[in-house]
């Protein structure tokens, strides 16, 4: 996926309001941006921290700023924090056959309501096969201190995200077939795993929706100023 614009460069002065991050652009002008991840955004969020925006589209705007990227300064990896890109580069990669081979014909569509009031990100039909039920969940968090890194989910509780596993179970029971894709939007992780300590029943949800046959993938990402692409698999620990 690329960027539409050139992103600009800058430094972070705060994020607050959860939504909101003041920064300092190069250019010297200090600027309010979108901050459009919902999580804690551990580690991410520090001031000083290297970031890089996107220019809106038109003038009508209320934001003329959205963040996209940070660099991690433990590791120096870009770090891409903008959850609304990730079902964009899921596509691109479902297309490619990255996330699974047998998937890369299929027919895509988006935003699916099924369970009980829920919409999937993807819900996809390949020629052979019964469809696949997936959802994607940005990868942001990396609190390992040495290589290899281990990128961990969720960074904040997530009630949302149990209910999400919950459904996909369900539909495995009901005998169809059902993913969770972690997308790893960062360069430094070799692997991902569940942050139970930070949200116990999500990785409960996540057991018990593996026990009944929810695949769990996770995909790594190039990150740059000009893109993010998803790259090679990573293992995922439940």
């Amino acid at each position: 996926m690329q960027f539409p614009a050139p992103l600009i460069r800058g430094a972070l002065v705060r994020r607050y309001k959860r939504f909101l991050a003041d920064v300092d652009l190069d250019s010297g002008e200090r600027v309010v941006a979108h901050c459009p991840n919902p999580g804690s955004m551990a580690g991410l969020a520090d001031p000083g921290a290297e970031v890089w925006l996107s220019p809106a589209a038109g003038p009508k705007r209320k934001l003329q700023w959205t963040w996209e990227l940070v660099r991690d300064a433990g590791t120096g990896s870009p770090v891409g924090i903008n959850t609304g890109r990730a079902n964009a580069i899921v596509e691109e990669a479902l297309r490619a056959g990255r996330a699974d081979p047998a998937l890369a014909g299929a027919a895509i569509r988006r935003e699916v309501r099924y369970g009980s009031g829920s919409r999937v990100d993807f819900l996809l039909t390949p020629a052979a096969g019964p469809p696949c039920h997936l959802e994607v969940k940005s990868v942001t968090l990396r609190r390992s201190q040495a290589p290899p890194h281990i990128g961990e989910f969720p960074d904040a509780a997530t009630a949302r995200g149990a209910r999400h596993l919950r459904e996909l179970a369900a539909v495995c029971r009901a005998g169809g077939r059902a993913m969770l894709l972690y997308l790893v939007q960062r360069e430094d992780c070799a692997a991902v795993r569940i942050a139970a300590d930070i949200d116990p029943a999500y990785a409960a949800a996540a057991a018990a929706a593996r026990a009944a046959g929810v695949e769990f993938r996770a995909l790594g990402c190039r990150v740059s100023a000009g893109e993010i692409a998803a790259a090679g698999p990573l293992p995922v620990g439940i």
